[in-house]
């Protein structure tokens, strides 16, 4: 007589894991999965792991739920291609642009509470068709080389990472506009990755002091997070031996065209949940 699965250690696992997530075993399996993927972007492209996991889990997990799962797999990711480098001397802080980084932070601590303004006399679905329009518009011109000469100005720079914020408090895409601005600046592969991976790492604890003020990190995200980071972990280790130097030719057109896929997905999104 067969035995019953509940006796498999395995089984019995993933319906701990299940409870303690509070999602069905399905949903968690869904959930690994994607947070795998998303990972293997975030490590190649320094970029969109948390724009990957809500245009793929919003359906069966609350985007308010997600987002403060987010921020943790995000961190978790940053710390682990931030970190290694350090002690020889050849880490992603090295190879940023530091001075890009910070201007868009500032610009950007100015532009979220303008944002979040906005969306008290803004309609949601209206603001959020808006932005991710002006990303695909954007991106399409960068594939095209059409360049615009303020963008390499410190107004341009302050400009940029102020509507990033306007576009976060507005829709939570500012992290899309950062990747613009980064991948128009026609630097280096490994710069414009290595400037994104620390613009997120440095905005990260901007994001918990928010996450923390409107109750959003409570005990449930972090458990769902800490059992996702493994997973994405692996993901992110993968992404990173991807970004060889014989791929980084490819790097910038690739991210755009993530760009323009995940602003196309967010507007299909919304019409046709309208």
């Amino acid at each position: 007589m067969a035995e019953p699965a509940s006796a498999f250690p395995l089984y019995q696992a993933v319906q701990s894991l299940a409870a303690a997530t509070e999602l069905s075993p399905w949903t968690l399996a869904a959930a690994v999965g994607v947070v795998f993927v998303a990972g293997m972007v975030r490590g190649f492209s320094g970029f969109a792991l948390s724009a990957l996991v809500m245009a793929s889990l919003a359906l069966v997990i609350p985007p308010v739920e997600l987002i403060a799962v987010c921020w943790v797999l995000e961190l978790s990711a940053s710390v682990l291609m931030i970190g290694p480098g350090l002690v020889k001397g050849d880490s992603i802080l090295a190879q940023a642009s530091l001075p890009i980084v910070f201007g868009l932070m500032i610009g950007g601590l100015v532009g979220q509470p303008a944002g979040l303004w906005f969306t008290t006399v803004v309609a949601a679905d209206v603001s959020k068709a808006a932005a991710l329009s002006v990303i695909i518009v954007l991106a399409v011109l960068q594939l095209l080389k059409v360049r615009s000469q303020f963008l390499a100005t410190k107004p341009g720079l302050w400009f940029s990472g102020a509507m990033a914020g306007v576009a976060t408090g507005l829709a939570s895409v500012g992290g899309m506009v950062v990747a613009l601005y980064v991948l128009s600046q026609g630097q280096g592969a490994r710069n414009m990755r290595a400037s994104l991976v620390t613009y997120l790492f440095a905005n990260s604890f901007f994001g918990l002091a928010l996450l923390l003020w409107f109750g959003m990190m409570d005990g449930q995200a972090l458990t769902r997070g800490l059992v996702l980071t493994l997973p994405c972990l692996i993901g992110v280790v993968i992404g990173k031996m991807l970004f060889t130097p014989r791929l980084e030719p490819y790097y910038k057109p690739f991210c755009l065209l993530l760009l323009m896929g995940l602003a196309s997905a967010g507007l299909m999104r919304l019409v046709l949940g309208a």
